[in-house]
């Protein structure tokens, strides 16, 4: 998908096409009122006041119909440069308008405003020539939208739309959207009963039900195995931190807004916390270390909380409660390229498991002109940001630099992975930092016997099991691998009365050699238990009947395929072993 926004004739296109769209909401409702109307990734929106009047589904057509008989009308679009006492005058009436001409600098900003027949608004532009070129458009959806994006302001409407110059690739986009809708994990989860939210919760605050309770814990079990082989050790740490152990870390000043509100309790101060590292600190510190200990690798699968706006939260995707895939490596100056390499072998490794190939190295920098982001040692970021080049250059790594990305305390190595469909997302990630570690007063003894600071390396491999597990239900679209999947095998018996008996012996059979199965004994017609078992994307349906029971065998199906193919008891549970062993 092309980024709209930094197309420049799609960026000029869509940003004339949110013009047309306002002119039409005018037509429809003479009493609405603009605040902006930009360009975004994928196409435009417009956040607009209709006082009492909401924007439902049906509305849409009808905006889309005006825009249309004004697109044929062939206006064309004119700009005009006015002053900003002209400005005020013009829009004199429009709360929206004034607020943003009044926050203008008079003196350095050229105010400029485009008119297309009897619709005026303010805008920077560049525009397209004539309305005339807006053919290819479709509104998309709509939603509330605080004004400035304050909570304390009005609820205004916001409509979201796109143009593209032809119809083909106007439809290749509507078909992407449709294919998003049926790879969208928040449908995969609900009809497959994963995760579910409640306001009663908490915007951001997903309950995992039973299958996605199981899928998790196999993508734990599985991390884990390949963390403990490479010599990590796995602590627990509470879900609470003082303001004190922030201030210690520098949190508290560089990421208090993203955290929940600190809670008094006695005479302490708590916040829920939003990452891991100051406990991890203190595990470290719990005793005295020797460089013959180093490197130390603490892992713990553990709960953080982030306050998102709520406009933000997705699903999975993006939460305010989340499970981190996180460690903290505790290295020797001299052993810091080599565990950052194995790091990336790790992501590598994982990403090969699961048939991930689309991604991209981000090496994320800080900027050097901001003191107040990022702790001011001009030495140690250049120290550190060198270290992650060489490390990545010696390794053959395709990577590139985004200046200003960088944690407060170190520069890091994000992993941009693309999904089947969507915007790229961030999954793995690993950071260098020589800050944390001096403000913990963190020490080893060398081989000299004096007392030296550790370098920490932070990483996550698969971020959080929410996150990776959207990814994972989208890739796949729900028909998750057999190692994965929440049910493995489901038992249907043609007859309950004479294959009752034999469809619990292969249940027992099954669940003797550790196999998720479940066994269907409804009094329903077999058809349908059959196309039940396919819409629930379970990989394996046995269906036994006499001559199953007859001659000691199953006859299977597929998940995804028509044929059935009828083999021993012992042949499937081999055939099903090994592919259990199968990742993707």
């Amino acid at each position: 998908m092309i980024n709209i926004k930094e197309n420049i004739d799609l960026n000029r296109l869509n940003h004339s096409c949110a013009h047309l769209m306002a002119q039409a909401v005018k037509h429809l409702y003479p009493e609405a009122k603009f605040w902006v109307g930009p360009v975004i990734e994928e196409g435009f929106y417009y956040d607009i006041d209709l006082g009492d009047k909401v924007i439902t589904e049906e509305d849409l057509p009808k905006i889309e119909k005006e825009m249309k008989k004004l697109s044929k009308d062939g206006k064309r679009i004119v700009r005009h440069e006015i002053t900003k006492e002209e400005a005020l005058n013009m829009f004199k009436d429009d709360p929206y308008k004034v607020d943003l001409i009044s926050r203008m600098d008079e003196d350095n900003t050229v105010i400029s405003c485009y008119t297309q027949g009897d619709f005026t608004d303010l805008c920077r532009g560049p525009h397209v020539d004539t309305v005339k070129e807006l053919k290819h458009f479709k509104l998309i959806k709509f939603s509330g939208a605080y004004w400035k994006g304050d909570s304390k302001n009005k609820m205004l409407q916001r409509i979201y739309g796109v143009c593209f110059r032809n119809e083909e690739d106007l439809n290749e986009y509507l078909n992407e959207l449709e294919e998003r809708k049926n790879r969208d994990h928040r449908k995969i989860g609900k009809e497959l009963d994963i995760f579910m939210s409640d306001d009663l919760v908490g915007k951001g605050m997903p309950l995992w039900l039973p299958n996605g309770a199981l899928i998790r814990k196999e993508l734990e079990n599985y991390i884990y195995e390949k963390e403990q082989k490479l010599g990590y050790v796995h602590v627990y740490t509470p879900c609470v931190g003082t303001v004190d152990l922030y201030k210690t870390s520098g949190h508290w000043d560089h990421y208090k807004e993203n955290m929940f509100p600190s809670m008094k309790v006695d005479e302490e101060e708590f916040v829920l916390r939003p990452m891991n590292c100051p406990h991890h600190m203190l595990v470290y510190k719990n005793k005295l270390h020797s460089y013959r200990e180093l490197p130390i690798r603490i892992g713990e699968f553990a709960t953080d909380f982030r306050y998102e706006a709520s406009g933000a939260v997705k699903g999975l995707e993006r939460v305010r409660c989340m499970c981190q895939n996180d460690a903290h490596l505790f290295v020797t100056p001299e052993q810091i390229g080599e565990e950052f390499k194995k790091v990336v072998e790790l992501i590598l490794d994982v990403y090969h498991d699961f048939g991930i190939t689309n991604y991209k190295f981000r090496l994320s920098l800080r900027d050097p002109e901001d003191k107040e982001k990022y702790f001011d040692d001009d030495e140690m970021w250049n120290n550190a940001e060198s270290k992650l080049r060489e490390v990545l250059n010696t390794l053959g790594v395709e990577y590139f630099e985004a200046v200003g990305e960088a944690a407060f305390y170190g520069p890091k190595l994000d992993v941009e992975v693309k999904p089947a469909v969507g915007p790229e997302i961030t999954l793995s990630t690993c950071q260098l930092d020589f800050l944390l570690p001096r403000r913990f007063e963190l020490s080893y003894i060398d081989s000299e016997g004096n007392k030296q600071v550790p370098v920490v390396l932070h990483r996550a491999i698969f971020g959080t099991f929410d996150r990776f597990t959207a990814f994972v239900l989208e890739e796949t679209k729900g028909a998750l691998p057999l190692w994965l999947s929440p049910v493995q095998v489901e038992i249907i018996p043609v007859n309950n009365e004479y294959h009752l008996e034999y469809s619990n012996k292969v249940f027992n059979l099954l669940k003797d050699n550790n196999f998720r199965v479940e066994l269907d004994s409804r009094d329903e017609k077999m058809g349908y238990k059959i196309r039940e078992a396919q819409t629930r994307k379970i990989p394996y349906t046995l269906v036994l009947g006499n001559n199953e029971r007859d001659n000691n065998t199953v006859t299977y199906r597929k998940y995804g395929e028509e044929k059935t193919t009828t083999v021993t008891s012992e042949e499937f549970i081999n055939m099903i072993n090994n592919q259990r062993k199968e990742y993707k």
